[in-house]
């Protein structure tokens, strides 16, 4: 028996669906701090203990685009209760594990649970507010999208240095419960969709998962086990690539396919989602990599690091529902060029960072890059989904949001990557320049070895002193010309993209979805 709906106030079902939304989201990013003290408390080794990060990603990933599928099946209002209680559930089990292979089961299901609440949430605000308002709340969601990952690892550095690190999982157990009634009573589902008796796509299903999870275990364990050097690296690429290949040819075949891929017939649809895999790309490599600099190069602590990113979500938050009153009322095409430019400039601003920089040499590039992210988000989102049916916005929703953590995932492994290697090669090259002929090194060893000999050292200590100060500076150089070159990497990656928005045709509002 189907429930009817009610007229709920829009702004109730928004609080509604953002308090899931937002858990998720933070919880992305909240484990990453507390994985030392995991490990010491688990017996776990350092690779090992990276699988409760990996786990939770590669689950989440896997549901995301299948999320409107489900939803039809289930029934959203279920469906969105059912994967609340699960994500809950499986925190306070994440929370009490006695070791680690406990722990990296509870976060797969934690991931599955949590991988349809963003889609599913973006879908009911997308229609709990009317086509013209429908940049102002994509911007109400985009807050809590920029804002997680900042509070994320300030919230768990916090909680994991003052309790303990069980109780990043057990602060889930009272959002979990305000989420679950507020669910019960302000969402319901709608006339047009209605849960359905379908035939199951069990090979979609199967190369989806082995599809998309061995993709991300390539991608997060590749710099590791230095790319196709590696069997297991090689070995999970071949069995990515084969899948997704077969997964595409299924679900273009099947009658109720679990992901419908004729949605990229859209040329909107298509480049919104391709500008979106670029703008993760960018975003997640410069929140992966700025970090990195502060606390490895110039000696940040992990607090004054994220007082250097948080002014950056803050900037995001200011603006993204100003982006939102704008796109209501104009072209949106135009706001998204002004970001994907101000982002660009931001990170070519980051290419100029030196060891000499001061704390607010860090703060502007970052806080111009959170500004242009919220200037791109609600017209991008509501240009992609522009051209969507009610049916389907939410398996819409799960692909944007999956091709957006891809490109997150990319991001971050190409960054890693290119960090490793050109870190290495600076190195050479700035050493190559360093030997006992060349006066200015003869000047510093001198300066270097007086110092030490001033502070009670002999002459020999003295000469190990200064070899090892000029290869901590060899060192440190070598890693900042690396960071500078990503952020110039970045930044080119902004500006490669600006040409798609001529496929996002601006939006004439229509009632007839």
């Amino acid at each position: 028996m189907s429930e009817s709906v009610q007229p709920i106030n829009k702004w109730l079902i928004t609080l509604t669906v953002m308090i899931p939304a937002f858990m998720e989201i933070v919880d992305t990013s909240i484990a990453n701090v507390a994985l030392p003290h995991m490990q010491g408390s688990l017996n776990a080794g350092t690779e090992e203990v990276t699988w409760v990060l990996t786990s939770y990603l590669i689950s989440n990933a896997i549901i995301m685009p299948m999320t409107g599928w489900l939803a039809r099946i289930f029934g959203r209002k279920r469906f969105l209760i059912s994967c609340i209680i699960l994500f809950t559930l499986s925190s306070i089990f994440c929370g009490s594990a006695p070791n680690l292979a406990t722990l990296v089961f509870f976060r797969i299901v934690q991931g599955a649970a949590g991988g349809a609440l963003i889609p599913m949430s973006q879908a009911i605000m997308m229609e709990s507010f009317p086509p013209e308002e429908g940049g102002m709340a994509m911007a109400i969601f985009g807050i809590g999208a920029m804002f997680g990952p900042v509070v994320g690892p300030t919230l768990g550095g916090w909680i994991t240095d003052n309790i303990s690190w069980r109780w990043i999982f057990y602060i889930n157990i009272p959002v979990g419960i305000i989420a679950v009634i507020m669910a019960k009573y302000f969402i319901f589902d709608p006339s047009y969709l209605k849960r359905q008796k379908v035939k199951i796509d069990y090979w979609g299903l199967t190369f989806l998962t082995l599809g998309i999870g061995s993709l991300q275990v390539v991608l997060d364990k590749g710099q590791q086990d230095d790319w196709f050097n590696s069997a297991f690296i090689i070995t999970f690429s071949i069995v990515s690539v084969i899948s997704l290949l077969l997964f595409i040819y299924v679900e273009l075949k099947h009658d109720h396919p679990i992901v419908n891929l004729r949605l990229f017939k859209d040329a909107a649809f298509s480049a919104g989602n391709f500008i979106m895999f670029m703008v993760g790309f960018c975003l997640y490599g410069s929140v992966v990599m700025l970090p990195l600099f502060l606390q490895t190069l110039m000696g940040y602590s992990a607090t004054m690091a994220g007082l250097v990113m948080a002014p950056g979500g803050l900037a995001s938050v200011i603006v993204l529902p100003l982006a939102g009153a704008y796109t209501q009322k104009h072209d949106g095409r135009k706001l998204i060029f002004v970001g994907l430019l101000l982002g660009a400039v931001s990170l070519f601003m980051m290419r100029g960072f030196s060891l000499q920089a001061s704390y607010w040499d860090f703060v502007w590039p970052r806080v111009m890059l959170g500004a242009a992210l919220g200037m791109i988000f609600p017209p991008l989102s509501r240009a992609t989904l522009a051209n969507i049916s009610r049916v389907e916005m939410g398996n819409a929703t799960g692909i944007f949001n999956l091709l957006r953590n891809i490109g997150g995932s990319v991001g971050i492994a190409i960054s890693a990557t290119l960090l490793a290697r050109l870190a290495q090669f600076y190195q050479a090259n700035l050493a190559g320049h360093i030997n006992p002929f060349n006066p200015i090194v003869q000047s510093r060893m001198e300066s270097l070895q007086q110092a030490a000999i001033a502070k009670g050292a002999d002459a020999v200590t003295a000469h190990g002193i200064s070899l090892e100060i000029l290869s901590r500076i060899v060192r440190k150089e070598s890693g900042m010309m690396a960071y500078n070159y990503i952020f110039w990497i970045l930044g080119l990656a902004f500006l490669l993209i600006i040409p798609l928005l001529l496929l996002l045709r601006k939006h004439r509002y229509s009632t007839q979805n």
